[in-house]
Formats: C-alpha cells, structure tokens, sequence
C-alpha cells in the first residue's frame, strides 16, 4: 500500500469524518467518549448536521488543520485522518478560554463536560499560552490498520513539529499509546484519570498523557524543560 498525507478538502469532509466516527466506534476508550459527547448516537441525522457545521468550523478556526492519508494505489481512498491544533503563536487565556460543550443540555452536557474539562485544565496546566502543537485525534479505517497509514500522520506531525521547533501534545489510549513511543513520544509525569462512575466502566482509566519534544530540544523531555521553566530551545 502507497500512502500519502495531504490536506483535506471541503469535499473530502464526509468521507474524513466516515473514517473518524468508523474508526473510533472500533476503540474502546473513543467509543466511551463517542456515547458521551454525542449521545443520540451518530446516525443519518446527525451527519447531516455534522457535515455543514464543519463546513462553518473550517471557515472560523486558524489554528486547526485537518489532513487525510490516502491510499495512492487505490484511486486516492481516504483511509485515515488527523486533526491537530498548530498554536504558532502565544495566545492570551480569552483565546484559549474554555468553551464546554454547546450542543447538550442538562445531565448530558454536566457528564459531557465532566470528562472534557478536565483535559482542557490539564493543557492549560502544562502550556497555557505557550507555542505547541495539539493532536485532538487520529483515526484510521479499521481494515486499513497495521498498513503504515497511522505512522504516515503521525510523522507528518512529527516533521511538523522539528521544523517550527514545537513540542507535540496528545492524549493518547491505552490501546495506543505504545506506538507514539516508538517515535520518541514520551509519557509525561502529569496523571489524568476518568472515574469509571463517570464512564460507567468496570474500572477507573487513565488517559495516557504524551508528548514529543522537537529536535531542537537535544535530548530534553518535556518534564526536564517545564521543571527548566521552558527556556528557548537552542537554534542550528
């Protein structure tokens, strides 16, 4: 199979977000997160909504950028997706200002919010106005997993990331996180854990928190330079 990372288009949105909602109903901590946020389901409906509401997101946001990763060989399929914040300039906390979650009301939006807050306090904890690089997600079709598309997009963040000397920040799974490792992602010292009342599983879990450092950091981990108070990294 021949990949290739490029920029999603308008067009492309339905067949990106078929392979999102696809993908994480196959994960067991996404699908957690798929019930709460959006727990009418993801039916005809609701994509029919989805679709222009992310029309009008895109044409709203600077900072989020959403790629595909394709199947050249395969008259150009759409077989995975990322979506990553790029923050390549300081923002004040009114910019960064935490927004909830809009499109649910009542003991829907307190559970919803419940397990989203956290994450957001957690990333004004760790960066707060500070240059980086967010990945919210990647997804890849489930037939299409263990073909090398995952690692395609998780480069691109990658080179992304050494080339504006920026840290790369995810909230990984448990089903996932060993494969960040494998290309220098690193979990940090910070805990973050969903109660399983909340979840309604059997059992608490921990969101793996990662990051990885840029090249320009020499060898630093992101505990080492936030304990250093984030100096500059050293330019070539």
């Amino acid at each position: 199979m021949k990949v290739l990372v490029l920029p999603a288009l308008i067009p492309d949105i339905e067949q990106v977000y078929d392979v999102y909602f696809d993908a994480f109903t196959h994960e067991h901590m996404a699908s957690l997160l798929l019930g709460i946020l959006f727990p009418g389901g993801i039916t005809p409906e609701f994509r029919k909504a989805h679709t222009p509401a992310t029309i009008d997101w895109w044409h709203k946001c600077s900072t989020q950028y959403t790629y595909k990763v394709i199947d050249a060989g395969n008259d150009g399929e759409i077989i995975g997706m990322i979506l990553a914040d790029c923050f390549f300039k300081e923002r004040s906390e009114e910019e960064r200002a935490w927004l909830g979650i809009p499109w649910l009301q009542g003991e829907q939006r307190e559970r919803a919010e419940a397990v989203t807050k956290p994450l957001w306090a957690m990333r004004e904890k760790l960066f707060g106005g500070r240059r980086y690089i967010y990945v919210h997600a990647i997804a890849i079709k489930p037939e299409s997993q263990g073909k090398k598309a995952g690692m395609a997009l998780i480069l691109w963040a990658i080179e992304l990331a050494d080339r504006s000397d920026l840290p790369v920040y995810i909230e990984s799974s448990p089903s996932t996180w060993k494969l960040y490792t494998r290309v220098g992602f690193e979990v940090i010292n910070e805990k973050l854990v969903h109660s399983k009342e909340l979840l309604g599983t059997e059992e608490d879990i921990e969101v793996p928190l990662m990051v990885r450092m840029p090249s320009s950091a020499n060898g630093m981990s992101f505990d080492e330079w936030r304990a250093k108070g984030y100096p500059p990294f050293e330019e070539d």
